[in-house]
């Protein structure tokens, strides 16, 4: 992203009081476990390694229609 990274801007999301029950999804190529640990310590929901899967989307909608209540989705 140009301007900020992804968590950089789940902080920022969340920090928003009406956004605090967005789903956010990291769709990164920077899957190592490392990366995966910053998506989700910052509040993100899910992520997803590319190359992606239809199976995989499937997967992540599913679970993001299920928590915080599923009123907001980023994805």
């Amino acid at each position: 992203m140009p301007v900020m990274d992804g968590i950089t801007a789940t902080k920022e999301i969340l920090e928003n009081d009406e956004l605090q029950n967005t789903n956010i999804v990291a769709l990164t190529a920077n899957s190592f476990k490392e990366d995966i640990e910053a998506c989700l310590a910052c509040g993100m929901t899910d992520f997803v390694a590319k190359p992606i899967s239809l199976a995989e989307v499937r997967r992540v909608l599913k679970k993001a229609l299920k928590t915080k209540g599923s009123k907001n989705i980023a994805v």
